[in-house]
């Protein structure tokens, strides 16, 4: 069975730094590319950030481009979002989730290629 437990969401102040982490378990997970998403009250779930299975890629929302950054730890089975200048629009709960396809060779970005989620964290931002 296929887990993913995020951890790491917080109430900051604007301009705080802080990480989020995904635990993997269930399947191989270097063979998988993983993505973060997030939603805010009221509004869709949203694309942020995903990584390539190996790591040798990442692509990011216009919205956090240069101030998120997403890596992985293969050896871990842990996918991390780095998020700096943090702003109170960034308030929402985090959601980690795992493409449907092996050794993806394209990054996936919409919500309907990730078939495993973790249960999401709360990240609060206060101006």
């Amino acid at each position: 069975q296929v887990q993913l437990v995020e951890s790491g969401g917080e109430s900051v102040q604007a301009g705080d730094s802080l990480r989020v982490s995904c635990a993997a378990s269930g399947r191989t997970f270097s063979w998988y590319a993983m993505g973060w998403f997030r939603q805010a009250p009221g509004k869709e779930r949203e694309f942020v950030a995903a990584i390539s299975w190996s790591g040798g890629s990442t692509y990011y929302a216009d919205s956090v481009k240069g101030r998120f950054t997403i890596s992985r730890d293969n050896a871990k089975n842990t996918v991390y979002l780095q998020m700096n200048s943090l702003k109170p629009e960034d308030t929402a709960v985090y959601y980690c989730a795992s493409d449907r396809r092996t050794w993806a060779p394209t990054i996936a970005t919409t919500r309907y290629e990730y078939d495993y989620w973790g249960q999401g964290t709360q990240v609060t931002v206060s101006s």
